[in-house]
Protein backbone atom coordinates (compact mmCIF):
# COMPACT_ATOMS: atom_id res chain seq x y z
CA UNK A 1 0.00 0.00 0.00
CA UNK A 2 1.15 3.82 -0.87
CA UNK A 3 -0.24 4.92 2.66
CA UNK A 4 1.53 4.36 6.21
CA UNK A 5 -0.95 6.03 8.99
CA UNK A 6 0.15 7.02 12.31
CA UNK A 7 0.13 9.08 15.55
CA UNK A 8 3.02 10.79 16.76
CA UNK A 9 4.10 10.72 20.29
CA UNK A 10 3.14 13.89 21.51
CA UNK A 11 0.23 14.21 19.56
CA UNK A 12 -3.66 13.15 21.25
CA UNK A 13 -4.61 9.96 19.56
CA UNK A 14 -8.01 10.47 18.37
CA UNK A 15 -9.89 7.16 17.45
CA UNK A 16 -11.36 8.07 14.55
CA UNK A 17 -8.41 9.05 12.50
CA UNK A 18 -4.62 9.11 12.53
CA UNK A 19 -2.83 12.67 13.09
CA UNK A 20 0.18 11.73 10.15
CA UNK A 21 -0.36 9.94 6.60
CA UNK A 22 2.85 8.93 4.62
CA UNK A 23 2.66 8.63 1.13
CA UNK A 24 4.97 6.47 -1.05
CA UNK A 25 2.63 5.62 -4.32
CA UNK A 26 3.64 7.47 -7.75
CA UNK A 27 -0.16 8.73 -8.59
CA UNK A 28 -2.25 11.48 -6.79
CA UNK A 29 -5.87 10.90 -7.04
CA UNK A 30 -7.97 13.77 -6.16
CA UNK A 31 -11.48 12.71 -5.34
CA UNK A 32 -14.42 16.03 -5.62
CA UNK A 33 -16.36 16.87 -3.21
CA UNK A 34 -18.82 14.55 -2.66
CA UNK A 35 -22.48 15.05 -1.48
CA UNK A 36 -25.72 13.29 -0.66
CA UNK A 37 -26.31 12.26 -4.26
CA UNK A 38 -27.64 9.23 -5.72
CA UNK A 39 -26.47 8.24 -9.37
CA UNK A 40 -29.43 9.68 -11.02
CA UNK A 41 -28.54 13.48 -8.96
CA UNK A 42 -31.03 13.07 -6.53
CA UNK A 43 -30.56 13.97 -2.91
CA UNK A 44 -30.60 11.09 -0.62
CA UNK A 45 -31.80 11.93 3.19
CA UNK A 46 -33.39 15.00 3.10
CA UNK A 47 -32.74 16.76 6.47
CA UNK A 48 -30.82 13.40 7.66
CA UNK A 49 -27.25 14.38 8.60
CA UNK A 50 -26.14 10.70 9.34
CA UNK A 51 -27.84 9.75 6.33
CA UNK A 52 -26.00 12.35 4.16
CA UNK A 53 -22.88 12.08 5.75
CA UNK A 54 -23.56 8.09 4.74
CA UNK A 55 -23.73 8.48 1.10
CA UNK A 56 -21.03 11.22 0.90
CA UNK A 57 -18.60 8.26 1.98
CA UNK A 58 -20.51 5.91 -0.67
CA UNK A 59 -19.85 8.17 -3.30
CA UNK A 60 -16.16 8.63 -2.51
CA UNK A 61 -15.73 4.84 -2.16
CA UNK A 62 -17.32 4.49 -5.64
CA UNK A 63 -15.09 7.48 -7.08
CA UNK A 64 -12.06 5.71 -5.74
CA UNK A 65 -13.36 2.16 -6.68
CA UNK A 66 -13.33 3.25 -10.37
CA UNK A 67 -9.38 4.21 -9.90
CA UNK A 68 -8.58 1.27 -8.52
CA UNK A 69 -8.40 2.34 -5.05
CA UNK A 70 -10.13 2.35 -1.80
CA UNK A 71 -10.21 4.65 1.45
CA UNK A 72 -6.86 2.14 2.51
CA UNK A 73 -5.19 4.90 -0.02
CA UNK A 74 -6.31 7.77 1.07
CA UNK A 75 -3.99 9.86 2.62
CA UNK A 76 -6.67 13.05 3.66
CA UNK A 77 -10.25 13.45 3.78
CA UNK A 78 -12.02 17.23 4.15
CA UNK A 79 -15.42 17.56 5.30
CA UNK A 80 -17.61 20.83 5.00
CA UNK A 81 -20.65 20.32 7.28
CA UNK A 82 -23.44 23.00 7.23
CA UNK A 83 -24.15 24.61 10.15
CA UNK A 84 -21.87 22.29 12.29
CA UNK A 85 -21.96 22.19 16.16
CA UNK A 86 -20.10 20.04 18.16
CA UNK A 87 -23.23 18.40 19.66
CA UNK A 88 -23.41 16.57 15.64
CA UNK A 89 -20.71 14.71 16.35
CA UNK A 90 -22.79 11.71 17.03
CA UNK A 91 -25.01 11.80 13.70
CA UNK A 92 -21.58 12.67 11.69
CA UNK A 93 -20.26 9.12 13.32
CA UNK A 94 -23.36 7.30 13.32
CA UNK A 95 -23.30 8.39 9.33
CA UNK A 96 -19.24 7.36 8.91
CA UNK A 97 -20.15 4.28 11.09
CA UNK A 98 -23.20 2.78 8.48
CA UNK A 99 -20.31 4.28 5.39
CA UNK A 100 -17.64 2.28 6.46
CA UNK A 101 -19.78 -1.32 7.54
CA UNK A 102 -20.99 -1.35 4.10
CA UNK A 103 -17.90 -0.53 2.62
CA UNK A 104 -16.13 -3.00 5.01
CA UNK A 105 -13.77 -0.08 5.81
CA UNK A 106 -12.39 1.44 9.14
CA UNK A 107 -11.33 5.21 7.19
CA UNK A 108 -8.37 6.32 9.47
CA UNK A 109 -7.04 8.71 7.49
CA UNK A 110 -6.21 12.34 8.90
CA UNK A 111 -8.90 14.66 8.08
CA UNK A 112 -10.11 18.02 8.75
CA UNK A 113 -14.01 18.86 9.30
CA UNK A 114 -15.31 22.48 8.57
CA UNK A 115 -18.46 23.98 9.69
CA UNK A 116 -19.46 25.85 6.44
CA UNK A 117 -22.93 28.15 6.03
CA UNK A 118 -24.01 26.41 2.96
CA UNK A 119 -23.07 24.34 0.42
CA UNK A 120 -24.11 24.38 -3.93
CA UNK A 121 -27.57 22.65 -3.48
CA UNK A 122 -29.73 23.82 0.00
CA UNK A 123 -30.82 20.53 0.38
CA UNK A 124 -26.62 19.32 0.86
CA UNK A 125 -25.71 18.88 4.37
CA UNK A 126 -22.57 17.88 3.87
CA UNK A 127 -19.81 17.25 1.66
CA UNK A 128 -16.70 14.83 1.51
CA UNK A 129 -13.59 14.94 -0.84
CA UNK A 130 -10.66 12.86 -0.92
CA UNK A 131 -7.30 12.52 -1.79
CA UNK A 132 -5.61 9.41 -2.31
CA UNK A 133 -2.28 7.91 -3.38
CA UNK A 134 -2.03 4.74 -5.49
CA UNK A 135 0.95 3.11 -7.04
Amino acid sequence: MAITLMNPSGLPEIPVYRQVSIATGSKLVFVAGQVAWDAEGNTVGEGDLAAQVERGYLNVGTALAAVGASFDDVAKLTVYVVDWTPDKMPLFLEGVARASAKLGITPMAPGTLIGVAALDVPDHLVEVEATAIID
